[in-house]
């Protein structure tokens, strides 16, 4: 996403609904933020606001891709389907858009801190 805003458009009965992909990408980070195992969101573009998620709509349906760094111990696998699932259903039950795919890429892992 550049500096300008970029919408996600549907149209329904009454009109238009137009989503920013700033919104959708809030909405995908609060959704992976919530997984056990996530322990933040990674931002390999550091001038982008949107801590390295990147929102495109392909096809009427909207695409994910998303960095995140995980807590040790975790399965990556596991922790990626979770992932997948709450970015998908967060997006779908609050915007009503069909999301096609969310492709997490598993940037490092975060150790906890060793007790004295």
């Amino acid at each position: 996403m550049s500096d300008s805003k970029d919408y996600v458009s549907r149209s329904d009965e009454l009109g238009n609904i137009h989503i920013s992909e700033e919104v959708l990408a809030a909405i995908s980070a609060a959704a992976a933020l919530e997984v056990e195992g996530v322990a933040c969101l990674t931002n390999p573009n550091k001038k982008n606001s949107t801590k390295g998620i990147h929102i495109k709509l392909e096809e009427e349906q909207v695409v994910v891709t998303m960095s995140v760094l995980m807590t040790y111990g975790h399965t990556i696998p596991e922790m990626g389907k979770a992932v997948q699932e709450a970015v998908k259903n967060a997006i779908e039950s609050m915007t009503g858009l069909a999301v096609s795919a969310v492709n997490v890429n598993v940037g490092g892992i975060v150790f906890p801190p060793k007790e004295p």
